[in-house]
C-alpha cells in the first residue's frame, strides 16, 4: 500500500514545463503518423457499431475544470420495445471489446492531449457526477491534469476498488516526476500487451462510484 502520508513536494521544473511540452511534441507526432489507423477505425467503427463515431463525454480536469472527453464509440444505441437503452452489457459487442481490450478506443484522447486537456500520464478522468462524492484527500487527484493513462491502471485498471484507485492517483500526484511517468508509460505498454485489467469482474464498465464511507473514531 503506498504511503499517502507524504508532503507533496513544490512544482518542479518538469511538471511546470517539459511534461506539457513532451505531451505536445508526442501527441502532435501520433496524430500524424497514426493518422492512416483513425481513418480505417473510424470506417470500421461507423460500419460496425453506427454514428457519431466519436463519443464525448464531459469529463473533469485539472483543478476540476470541465472538458469533453473524445473516444471512439464502443457501444450500440440498441433499446428495448419502448425505445429505452439496454444495459451496457447488451450495447457492448465484441468489436467493441476489443476496441476496450487494445485501447484503441481511446486514440483521440491524444486530440484531449494536443489541447492541453489531459497529459500521457496523470490519474483517469472520472465522471463530472462523481465530483460532490469525493473526500478531501480523494479531491486532490484534481491538482495535476488527467492522463491517458495512469499509476491505477497499471496497478490493477478496473480491477481495483475504487478507494484503492484514488490512493494510486494521490500516490501520483505526490510523486510525480519524469522518471515516474516513464516507468508508467512502459508498464502500460505491457498492460495494453496483455490484454488484461480492462473490465471489471460484474459488468462491462467499471461499477459507479457512490461515496466513500467516513470512517469512525475508534
Amino acid at each position: 500500500m503506498e504511503n499517502n502520508n507524504y508532503v507533496r513536494k513544490k512544482r518542479g521544473i518538469y511538471e511546470f514545463f517539459f511534461k506539457r511540452l513532451i505531451d505536445i511534441v508526442l501527441s502532435l507526432t501520433v496524430l500524424i503518423c497514426l493518422s492512416w489507423l483513425y481513418l480505417i477505425l473510424a470506417v470500421l467503427v461507423r460500419v460496425k457499431l453506427g454514428s457519431p463515431v466519436i463519443f464525448r463525454q464531459p469529463r473533469p480536469g485539472k483543478d476540476e475544470k470541465v472538458f469533453d472527453l473524445y473516444k471512439f464509440r464502443t457501444m450500440t444505441d440498441k433499446r428495448d420495445a419502448e425505445g429505452n437503452l439496454l444495459p451496457d452489457e447488451d450495447r457492448l459487442p465484441a468489436f467493441g471489446k476489443k476496441l476496450r481490450a487494445t485501447s484503441l478506443d481511446e486514440l483521440p484522447e491524444f486530440i484531449n492531449i494536443l489541447k492541453g486537456d489531459m497529459s500521457f500520464v496523470g490519474p483517469r478522468p472520472l465522471l463530472v457526477k462523481y465530483l460532490p462524492l469525493y473526500n478531501a484527500e480523494q479531491k486532490r487527484r484534481h491538482e495535476v491534469r488527467p492522463g491517458l493513462t495512469g499509476w491505477a491502471q497499471v496497478n490493477g485498471r478496473n480491477l481495483l476498488s475504487w478507494e484503492d484507485r484514488f490512493e494510486k492517483d494521490i500516490y501520483y500526484v505526490d510523486h510525480l516526476s519524469f522518471l515516474m511517468d516513464l516507468k508508467i508509460v512502459f508498464m502500460t505498454v505491457a498492460v495494453v500487451l496483455r490484454h488484461n485489467d480492462v473490465n471489471s469482474a460484474t459488468d462491462a464498465t467499471m461499477e459507479a462510484f457512490t461515496g466513500t464511507p467516513e470512517k469512525r473514531e475508534e
